[in-house]
């Protein structure tokens, strides 16, 4: 449903950075991901996870960036980032055995969810990472928290409308909470999580009004929105007045037996 292909996509790569990379590099770093280390990031998207786990794992290390759309990644392919197509639900993980095996925001779209975990899992060289991360929009569905007028009411049913999109799309919404214990159920030991979503961010403005754009034909379509409704919530996205927020993100990270 978010094409890649569509200019917005890199608006919302950038964005998506900039809320979410310190968490996840807070948690990669807590990992001890360093030098000579194997990554393999899953759904990268936007090349912001592959450049930053590049620099940790520096010359003598490597990261392989997959996605079925590589269009935002493959330029910055280098002697230790490789850029791969790839779908995680059906190919052979790429050859040999990884230190990490991220996946950000990937999983809650991927229909055979079962699968590519399993797939993940079998990558891990024996004491290796899996750290997921993913939305769970169940646990928090509001776009404005603060629902203190029509343009916060106008906002949220906006985004209810998107998850009901996603939903009819196979998105598992209440994904999010279960990776920890689907982590314990693939065997990993030393299960964590935690959760973060920010709120009043300037990026998650950006962020709501890419997305927006990028669905906009599907909610009108659907009957979940009308033109009218859209343009007016992007003025009202645009003026600053909304104090926005996303889904959580938890994040869950556990470690292949030795």
């Amino acid at each position: 449903m978010l094409d890649n292909k569509q200019s917005e996509a890199g608006i919302r790569f950038e964005a998506l950075s900039e809320l979410f990379d310190p968490v996840t590099f807070r948690h990669v770093d807590q990992l001890g991901i360093t030098a000579g280390m194997r990554c393999w990031e899953v759904g990268a998207g936007g090349p912001s996870v592959p450049l930053g786990l590049a620099e940790r794992v520096g010359p003598t290390g490597t990261v392989t960036a997959t996605d079925i759309d590589v269009s935002w990644t493959r330029d910055v392919a280098d002697g230790v980032i490789e850029v791969l197509r790839h779908d995680v639900a059906a190919d052979p993980p790429p050859a040999g055995e990884f230190d990490l095996v991220h996946a950000r925001l990937v999983l809650v779209h991927v229909t055979d969810r079962t699968e590519a975990l399993r797939r993940m899992v079998q990558a891990l060289r024996p004491g290796g990472w899996l750290l997921l991360e993913d939305a769970d929009p169940g646990l928090q569905p509001l776009l404005c928290p603060d629902e203190s007028g029509p343009e916060q009411q106008l906002a949220n049913r906006l985004r209810s409308g998107f998850r009901t999109l996603m939903a009819g799309r196979g998105a598992d919404l209440a994904y999010g909470r279960t990776l920890p214990r689907l982590l314990r159920e693939a065997g990993l030991d030393d299960v964590q999580a935690d959760a973060y979503f920010p709120i009043t961010s300037p990026a998650c403005a950006v962020l709501e009004a890419a997305t927006v754009r990028q669905i906009r034909h599907r909610l009108v379509a659907e009957g979940l929105a009308t033109d009218e409704e859209v343009d007016r919530h992007l003025a009202n996205v645009t003026a600053g007045q909304l104090d926005l927020t996303t889904a959580p993100m938890i994040s869950a990270w556990g470690r292949r037996r030795t």
